[in-house]
């Protein structure tokens, strides 16, 4: 049970909007005006991330935009406040992008510029294929038509060493050494902090999960070395699209010929390395908060012209 007053959490009120599955609810947090003159922003987290990794980016976005444009954030399933799925095998990134669309459909949203970080980026692909008119715009950040393996060994090993950790300082400790390597700049306040977004501390000292554990029992069997099945359809299927591609400097979940690939594909991209940090992006800087502002300012001019 996350704790009531989970600090990461308190900026961000939710909605529980129930999925195509009874019971079983996403968390929604909806900032600023959902009008019909600005596309609102709808933000994905990662695999077992939660809203709370766009913690800096939601308050800068909503002081440079006045509240005028809506700024979504989603928990799908199995993440943060959301209900877990019933079966392991319910996760996937159909799913998610299908309770995307669903709730964009509560929430009265016809189009929507889209902000997925790695596996959110994903749905955004699948949402994409399956309903092209959703898409207004994309930010593709350390996400692409293929998952790095190394990313998710890395993953499944963190949080296994995690999850045998007993006692509050070893944890803390733990978790300041998995995550320094990602963050090399910040202190050790800020990486305690940032490990609050994933897990919460229970009474007895043991690091607590906060996404369902069943969500990577698919990548149990993924090795170092293998090479993952590129979806490259899928993002050339965002041809009409405008799109920005982000890469964090030191991240492992996009491989860097992957995102030249990418590039490559779509030189008219507004392509930007976030220089000094890893997965999950801090988003904690002006220089690239300010260039997805001016994406999103762009995108809804270029919509508002065509439609004139």
């Amino acid at each position: 049970m996350i704790p009531a007053d989970h600090k990461p959490f308190a900026a961000f009120p939710v909605r529980l909007i129930e999925t195509r599955a009874a019971g079983v609810h996403a968390a929604v947090h909806v900032s600023g005006s959902l009008s019909n003159t600005a596309m609102p922003l709808v933000c994905l987290p990662g695999l077992q991330r939660n809203m709370s990794d766009f913690t800096d980016f939601a308050s800068y976005f909503n002081r440079a935009s006045d509240n005028a444009r809506a700024l979504v954030l989603i928990d799908l399933p199995g993440r943060g406040r959301a209900d877990d799925r019933v079966k392991a095998d319910h996760y996937n990134t159909l799913a998610d992008a299908r309770d995307v669309a669903d709730i964009l459909a509560a929430l009265g949203i016809p189009r929507a510029i889209f902000l997925g970080q790695g596996q959110g980026g994903q749905v955004v692909l699948s949402l994409a294929a399956e309903h092209p008119l959703l898409i207004g715009g994309v930010v593709l950040l350390d996400s692409g038509p293929m998952v790095d393996s190394r990313g998710i060994v890395r993953l499944r090993n963190n949080l296994a060493h995690l999850s045998s950790l007993k006692g509050s300082q070893r944890v803390a400790s733990g978790f300041r050494r998995m995550l320094a390597g990602d963050y090399p700049e910040l202190s050790e306040d800020a990486l305690d902090a940032l490990a609050l977004r994933s897990h919460f501390i229970d009474k007895r000292g043991r690091a607590r999960p906060l996404f369902d554990e069943k969500l990577l029992s698919q990548l149990e069997n993924i090795g170092v070395d293998d090479v993952l099945t590129p979806q490259w359809p899928l993002f050339d299927a965002l041809a009409s699209v405008p799109v920005m591609l982000l890469r964090t400097q030191l991240t492992d979940q996009l491989r860097r010929e992957t995102y030249d690939e990418m590039v490559r594909r779509r030189p008219d991209a507004l392509a930007l390395t976030i220089a000094g940090q890893g997965s999950p992006a801090l988003f904690d800087q002006h220089e690239e908060i300010e260039a997805v502002l001016r994406f999103v300012t762009d995108v809804t001019a270029i919509k508002k012209k065509r439609a004139a």
